[in-house]
Parts: C-alpha cells; structure tokens; sequence
C-alpha cells in the first residue's frame, strides 16, 4: 500500500498507509477530523556522479593493475562517459593545458559553445 500525506483543518501533518482506491480523506489521529490528501515530498534515490576527470584517471601501466582487461574496459566506459558529460556541461572541463601542450596543440582556452 503507498504512504499518503494528510492536513487536516488544525494544522496537524500525518502519513498514513492507504489503499489507492481508498477515499480521498482520513480521520486525524490528533483531533479526529477529516484531513485531506496532500501532495507528497519527493524521494530521490542514488546520486549523480561525473567520474573521475582525466588528471585522476591511472597513468601508468600498474595503475591499471598491469593492464586487467576487466578494469581497462570499466576506465573506458567511465572515461566515455565522463567525456559526454563534458561535452555537455562546460564547467566540468578539467585543465587541457598539459594534454594540448604533449599532442602539439595549442594552448588557448576553449570557447562556450
């Protein structure tokens, strides 16, 4: 049965367990009046997590545990994630600086776009 929230006429807040088809009020369990439904709070579950940015991801071949496919083939799908979210979102974007100066790029700041 879902948890339904309930005012009635005094003020006084109370949950109770229902049916859905149970009627649309119930007897205070403080004064006895009939409370109305009220919309219920919001519960989310889990949390949002970006992953680790690029100066965090392991950069040597121990820190891939020399290589374990398992652990290789998760980095791949966090770091595919993560670049995803960074396309999206601009303030997620780590410093570029080192990784354009090693591939010969430039080192201008990127543009919002």
């Amino acid at each position: 049965m879902p948890l339904y929230d309930y005012r009635c006429p005094d003020g006084h807040l109370f949950e109770q367990a229902a049916p859905i088809a149970a009627r649309e009020w119930q007897a205070c369990p403080a004064c006895g009046q009939a409370s109305g439904k009220i919309p219920s709070r919001i519960t989310l579950g889990g949390h949002a997590d970006p992953g680790l940015p690029m100066e965090q991801m392991p950069q040597t071949w121990r820190g891939t545990y020399e290589g374990n496919s398992e652990y290789l083939g998760q980095l791949r799908r966090q770091w595919n994630d993560r670049q995803k979210l960074e396309q999206k979102h601009d303030e997620l974007h780590g410093d570029q600086r080192p990784v354009l100066a090693h591939e010969g790029g430039t080192t201008a700041p990127r543009c919002a776009g």
